[in-house]
């Protein structure tokens, strides 16, 4: 039987006005009918524009593609081949052409000419396939991400494809928005039969995949299920990509006690390995041994995971107090974004703020520098009322710097040098002082000066974008910098070099308030984290108070880190003490070895340097 998708020596190249680029140097592949196939590959290695080419978005330079037989090249076949292959991307406010949930879902059936009753019952059952049917008569912008992309997804269905393309389709949602777009490719999958083809910076989603993809300039340098793939850890991050941080964990713990298996993809896997571990030890050795050996290891966890940072005492830098906020007040559309928003900020301080979207994390903090004015409550800045009419704004919005989540929005001058230099110009700063501040901006997020002012700003990668965006307001010289996402959306690699950069900012003296949907990320740099659901700040502490409260954060759509989950599942089973504070790799790590090893487990040496990253 043929093959549904197959793919022969494909070659594309983009023709710019500064040149052609080649993002695709030939290509071989076949899918077969209801294969889960992921794409990875660092920003630019030509994973979209592979996607593109299944349904002929895009056309070969070189090569051929053939969908279900049918060659992309010969536009007769172009009806049947999108009717094939269902594409969903990344922003579904761009995909979404209607006013009415069930209208948008329509639209696609009413263009291939089907009969009203047959519109109409493809929309019912797509909408029903995708938990969405409830809201049929919803307008599409008063859903939550998570919510208009499945209402793309059923868009797509009612054409019933026999492939469906997810383009990045996750990247800018929430833990649950994302849980639940996946959760539907997973039913499509082993349900309906339908082939998934999912590309995603996210690691922990390649692990539902039959196969995964990696692409590095423009061709598959690697290939494999993925419990053998994240295997390669080496090879991988040589790609500029990384692996699940359970991977990390299961092999870190293999290096160290060779019965462990490396090939874990869940936290569910890890704990089961290490209570398989525990039981077979327990019974070698004699329950009486293991229950004292077991008690003295929760004694140690406990006296080396509960440690949490106190409180400071100091007068805050930024603070919002009872906070709210409407949208067209006053209007019959007002909407109430917030309404009991309590953040403080200090001096020095690392602040996670994390919340569902559509929580009112954004919009609380374009009040910290007078973009957005409190209805209610009050905003202090700099020992400074906002609501004081004699508070000078523009002195505000030096010292309190904003990148927003999408770079672009924030870029609008045709050189690099010259967007990083419009504030300092608007300042009315003398040439060299500009010069030097853009200079040093540039620098500092790692943007060599002489290389980059003169490049055209869209031609950047999006890491390389949101770079300028955050230089741009770091040449204001600003005290804070307030950063809405700022790794969403980049590859591994440009995630680790933007956070360093961003870090390295922080060890300069620049107080940090991050919005993130990364859990691990703000465990491992946050001194606090707030929690915003439904316009309130419902939950503040360091990253151990708040990831010990993991079931509180899944009940209001978000998720622990995965070291979290493992340590849960240990409590569960009486492994780890209830207080155990778990969160990050090497926490997870350090309590694993040691339960390991007070139930008797072989353990190998490993040279200092390779036990942990």
């Amino acid at each position: 039987m043929a093959p549904l998708i197959r793919i022969e020596s494909l070659h594309y190249t983009y023709q710019h006005e500064g040149g052609a680029v080649q993002a695709l140097r030939g290509i071989d592949l076949t899918i077969e009918q209801g294969e889960y196939v992921v794409l990875l590959g660092h920003n630019g290695s030509g994973k979209s524009t592979l996607a593109k080419h299944l349904n002929a978005l895009l056309l070969p330079t070189q090569g051929d593609v053939w969908i279900n037989g049918w060659n992309t090249k010969e536009r007769r076949h172009l009806r049947e081949i999108r009717s094939t292959v269902g594409m969903v991307f990344q922003q579904p406010d761009n995909q979404i052409v209607a006013t009415i949930v069930e209208e948008d879902v329509a639209f696609g059936p009413e263009n291939l000419g089907l009969e009203r009753q047959e519109i109409r019952r493809r929309v019912e059952w797509s909408l029903e396939r995708v938990d969405m049917l409830p809201f049929r008569h919803r307008a599409p912008h008063l859903l939550s991400g998570g919510q208009k992309q499945r209402v793309c997804i059923a868009g797509v269905l009612a054409m019933q494809p026999s492939v469906l393309v997810l383009d990045e389709a996750t990247a800018m949602l929430d833990p649950i928005g994302r849980q639940e777009v996946l959760e539907v490719a997973r039913r499509l999958n082993r349900e309906e039969g339908v082939t998934i083809i999912a590309v995603t910076h996210f690691m922990r989603e390649a692990i539902e995949a039959d196969r995964v993809l990696v692409l590095h300039d423009g061709k598959i340098a690697l290939q494999g299920p993925p419990r053998t793939l994240f295997q390669q850890i080496d090879r991988l991050r040589a790609l500029s990509l990384d692996v699940p941080h359970v991977s990390e964990l299961a092999q870190a713990l293999h290096r160290r006690f060779p019965a462990f298996p490396p090939d874990l993809l869940t936290p569910q896997e890890i704990a089961a390995a290490v209570i398989a571990c525990c039981e077979e030890r327990r019974e070698e050795s004699g329950e009486r041994s293991a229950r004292k050996d077991e008690r003295g290891e929760r004694n140690r966890t406990r006296d080396k995971f509960t440690l949490l940072t106190p409180h400071s005492s100091r007068p805050p830098l930024l603070a919002l107090h009872h906070v709210a906020h409407y949208y067209m007040r006053g209007t019959p559309l007002e909407v109430k974004a917030i309404e009991d928003v309590n953040i403080e900020v200090h001096r020095g301080e690392i602040i996670g703020v994390i919340g569902h979207t559509g929580s009112g994390k954004s919009t609380a903090v374009q009040h910290f520098n007078g973009l957005l004015k409190a209805h209610e409550g009050e905003v202090w800045v700099l020992g400074q009322n906002l609501a004081d009419p004699a508070v000078d704004l523009r002195a505000v919005r030096r010292a309190v710097g904003l990148v927003f989540q999408t770079p672009e929005a924030q870029l609008f001058e045709q050189y690099v040098g010259d967007d990083v230099a419009y504030g300092p110009r608007k300042q009315g700063l003398g040439p060299e002082e500009v010069r030097a501040r853009v200079r040093r901006a540039m620098e500092a997020v790692g943007l060599p000066f002489e290389e980059f002012k003169d490049r055209i700003t869209f031609s950047l990668s999006g890491g390389q974008m949101r770079r300028v965006a955050i230089a741009g307001v770091l040449a204001l010289e600003p005290q804070v910098l307030v950063l809405d996402e700022p790794t969403a959306g980049l590859d591994p690699q440009a995630r680790r070099q933007l956070m360093r950069h961003i870090l390295d900012l922080h060890r300069q003296g620049v107080t940090l308030v991050i919005i993130s949907h990364n859990m691990e990320e703000l465990a491992e740099i946050c001194d606090r984290i707030y929690v915003i659901a439904d316009g309130r700040t419902v939950m503040a502490g360091t990253p151990a108070e708040v990831f010990s409260r993991a079931a509180e954060l899944r009940a209001i759509g978000l998720d622990a880190p995965d070291m979290t989950q493992v340590a849960e599942a240990l409590k569960a089973q009486g492994l780890l003490p209830a207080d155990a504070v778990i969160y990050t790799l090497e926490q997870a790590e350090a309590a694993i070895a040691e339960l390991l090893l007070a139930h008797g487990a072989a353990l190998v040496e490993a040279p200092v340097g390779e036990q942990t990253r």
